[in-house]
């Protein structure tokens, strides 16, 4: 694991601010502490900051190929490592490391850019050959590990973190409108775009090649191709073990590793896998223990961990720490982050590092097995306008009658979040009920278009994909990787291994959604793992006491930046009045505009 970084020439010239690449390096400090390395000539220079996870003593970055003509950085873990290496070794490769990262340089030398093809892993990576004078960029199916590029008077640069663009004196610091749009609608900036006009986001599952003559970027693995195959998940026991060979490949280090746990279902499960395959071993856990009442389910978390027999940690998160949070995220990050839970995960992170360097988190579970409230809340509307229209509007009104509460997930919000969207067309109701200040058509077409070539005959299905193609790699993982990363540890999502995707990507929606049961067939396969309270508990989810914040501690900073704001018009201090007056709780909407607010503050954009 690390921080990537380098720049090229497209054209052949000489570098114009070679200096930038240390400059580069030292943003990304906090990706990889344990070491720095840079190689390179006048036209091409890359590097890495080391996390040293996997071979600790001669695995640092950049690799090359024995000839010296292949430089390869990568960010992330090679999971069928092994596999690879004995293949190359048959080839005769002369591998310099005992790890997972130099596999690569022998599988792109014999198949070029198809060798990304052949990698099981999460990763960002690059490759230059200086033979072809071409670069290749490549990121991993889910989108568990970022990669940013951008072209500047024919040189093209990258890194894992957009504030390692912005060290360079050329690099424009404007707002990108479309993304400004994006991101006030939905609360996060969909692939490939960025804040930042001109930078870009590699999409997930995609590899660009640039050389001198073009810069293309397409897929090397299609989501739809795989939704659209047979169903072959054919037993709760079958998911079980697939589940359980997940794990055990993302268990791979040579430091300890560790578990996030919030006392549900998912986290729960992937505890007690790890526990199952490192048996005999210490596996520890940690959970975030909220001094807000509503929020704090880390009792939850402590009788699953005992259950599981692990070593366990509570992180409290009062306002004091939440507020150290945001004021690291917002001072480093040189991207808003629309998810406020970040802050908890930076935290978790932040304790876990004096134990372990890697944890195992529960990321996209939700979006494969349908663990979302708004999935059934889909079929609660279809029954909803079943209603007389009389009888839709009597039921509106009283609800929105109800005292606003700034609880988690709270019955009252989940029926005034129901009875306002009901009515719209589903995909536009699903936009609505996930995001920030709400879509426009625009937006709804455009991320429609998305779901082109996944199959038509299962509507929830398609709500399913279309989370996993957004809302999970530019929103969770987004959160994930960055709140990690900000403390110098690596999360793994077990569930987003790409065995357990193929298997549960094109199963019927009926698997996953039964009735108001969601993740009916994970639920299944977990018996006999976690205990069955927990499997019968509701998701609450990570969430932090925004509604409540943006009234006390945080009211001087959102009345400053919110009233008037720039993104979002005069909507906003609507919003905010009527948050702050108990009418309604805004907080889901207020909070990503807050971030953005402060993002633009701390990286000089101009909105106009």
């Amino acid at each position: 694991m690390c921080g990537i970084f380098g720049a090229v020439s497209v054209t052949g010239a000489p570098l114009k601010h070679p200096e930038c690449i240390a400059q580069m390096a030292a943003t990304l400090q906090h990706r990889g502490p344990d070491g720095e390395r840079i190689v390179g000539h006048e036209r091409a220079r890359l590097g890495a900051r080391r996390l040293a996870i996997m071979d600790l003593t001669t695995g640092d970055q950049p690799f090359q190929s024995a000839d010296g003509a292949v430089w390869m950085v990568c960010n992330g873990e090679i999971y069928n490592a092994r596999e690879l290496r004995t293949q190359a070794t048959g080839w005769g490769y002369p591998f310099r490391s005992h790890g997972d990262i130099e596999n690569i340089v022998p599988f792109y030398e014999r198949y070029g850019r198809d060798a990304v093809g052949r990698l099981e892993g999460m990763f960002g990576l690059a490759i230059w050959d200086d033979r072809r004078q071409a670069l290749i960029l490549a990121r991993d199916r889910a989108g568990e590990k970022p990669l940013f590029w951008t072209t500047v008077d024919g040189e093209l640069r990258f890194a894992s973190e957009i504030q390692a663009l912005l060290v360079y004196p050329d690099q424009l610091r404007r707002l990108n409108t479309e993304a400004a749009h994006l991101y006030q609608a939905l609360g996060y900036v969909p692939a490939p775009h960025t804040m930042f006009e001109r930078i870009r986001k590699l999409p997930p599952a995609h590899l660009l090649v640039a050389d001198p003559t073009r810069i293309d970027v397409s897929p090397y693995w299609e989501p739809a191709v795989a939704a659209s195959a047979p169903s072959r998940l054919a037993s709760p026991a079958q998911l079980r073990e697939t589940l359980l060979r997940a794990v055990e490949r993302e268990l791979m280090s040579d430091v300890p590793v560790g578990v996030f746990t919030s006392g549900g279902l998912d986290s729960s499960l992937l505890a007690a896998a790890a526990a199952r395959v490192k048996a005999g071993e210490q596996i520890h856990t940690y959970s975030v223990k909220f001094v807000e009442r509503g929020y704090d389910e880390s009792v939850f978390a402590e009788a699953v961990t005992h259950h599981i027999r692990t070593m366990h940690h509570v992180v409290t998160a009062d306002d004091e720490s939440l507020g150290h949070a945001l004021e690291v995220v917002t001072r480093t990050l040189a991207e808003p982050v629309g998810d406020p839970a970040i802050l908890p995960t930076y935290l978790l992170a932040d304790a876990a590092r004096a134990h372990v360097k890697v944890v195992l988190s529960g990321e996209g579970a939700d979006e494969l097995f349908g663990g979302y409230p708004t999935y059934p809340g889909h079929q609660a509307a279809r029954a909803y306008l079943r209603l007389p229209r009389l009888l839709r509007r009597a039921a509106t009104a009283l609800v929105n009658r109800w005292p606003t509460s700034t609880g988690k997930v709270t019955l009252e919000f989940l029926l005034k979040q129901l009875v306002a969207a009901a009515e719209l067309p589903a995909l536009e109701r699903h936009l609505t009920w996930f995001g920030a200040l709400g879509p426009d058509t625009g937006i709804v077409r455009a991320l429609a278009c998305l779901l082109a070539g996944f199959p038509t005959h299962d509507p929830l299905n398609r709500l399913l994909w279309l989370d996993f193609l957004t809302y999970l790699p530019d929103n969770l993982l987004v959160k994930v990787d960055r709140g990690t990363m900000l403390a110098s540890i690596e999360a793994r999502a077990p569930f987003l291994d790409r065995e357990v995707m193929e298997l549960v990507l094109p199963a019927p929606s009926a698997l996953k959604v039964r009735g108001f049961t969601t993740k009916a067939i994970l639920k299944e396969a977990a018996r006999g793992l976690v205990p069955d309270d927990v499997i019968g508990r509701k998701k609450r989810g990570l969430s932090v006491p925004v509604a409540r914040w943006l009234n006390t501690g945080l009211a001087p900073l959102a009345d400053r930046l919110l009233a008037p704001p720039r993104l979002g018009g005069d909507r906003v201090p609507q919003l905010l009045a009527e948050h702050r007056a108990g009418r309604a709780n805004h907080a889901r909407k207020l909070w990503p505009i807050l971030m953005a607010q402060l993002w633009a503050e701390r990286w000089g954009v101009q909105w106009d």
